[in-house]
């Protein structure tokens, strides 16, 4: 193949991307291009590398097996100048924590959540879905069919990673120092056996004055 036709494939890619503004499936690249998956993917990395190299306001990503075109990360104090200021989403340690659990453990359900951090997790679970880092993949096929959660494609746009499996390995050793770090962090001795309402409401609502008093702030 030319090089001619090589650029005439990332042209079309370019124009894709651009127009739908949003995250294009391979498969959807191949349509438009009227080739195999394989040889949009391939035209598709090629457009990355060279948007990579040069120097201009955006870039190419991969989120999974999609490609999306938007801004660099580091012309967003530039943008904010000529914009209104978005509302700023605070991940509090509480949140963060959760999200590191459905990030390395997806798809997992809320009971699973729960169990390793050992309090209720209600309010950060919704405000993981709330701010879309978290959403329902499914349900487990287990009495009660309890929602499966999993992480979005924002996630992986947040945190520059292009799939989950690029995250960095976390062994039973970190995972253990999180949950003692959380009963120290709430003063919890567990049992194993659960707690009082009273004691699960009063985590629940210090997670929600953690949460409003960051964004007060």
């Amino acid at each position: 193949m030319k090089v001619v036709d090589l650029r005439e494939q990332e042209a079309v890619v370019e124009a894709v991307l651009f127009t739908m503004g949003q995250s294009v499936e391979i498969r959807q690249l191949a349509a438009a291009l009227e080739t195999g998956e394989k040889e949009a993917e391939e035209a598709a990395e090629r457009l990355k590398k060279r948007y990579g190299e040069s120097v201009c306001g955006m870039q190419i990503v991969r989120l999974e097996n999609s490609y999306q075109m938007c801004t660099r990360t580091g012309y967003y104090e530039n943008l904010i100048r000529v914009a209104a200021t978005p509302k700023k989403q605070v991940l509090t340690d509480v949140v963060m924590e959760t999200l590191a659990i459905i990030a390395y453990k997806q798809p997992v359900t809320k009971a699973e959540i729960e169990k390793i951090r050992g309090v209720k997790s209600d309010h950060a679970v919704n405000r993981l879905i709330e701010y879309n880092l978290v959403y329902e993949a499914g349900r487990l096929d287990a009495p009660g069919r309890p929602a499966l959660f999993a992480t979005t494609e924002e996630f992986l746009r947040r945190f520059g990673v292009s799939s989950a499996g690029e995250l960095p390995e976390m062994d039973m050793e970190q995972k253990e120092e999180i949950r003692t770090a959380v009963e120290e962090e709430l003063n919890l001795k567990l049992d194993g056996e659960g707690r009082p309402l009273e004691q699960e409401a009063a985590v629940t609502l210090e997670e929600i004055q953690e949460e409003e008093s960051h964004e007060m702030q």
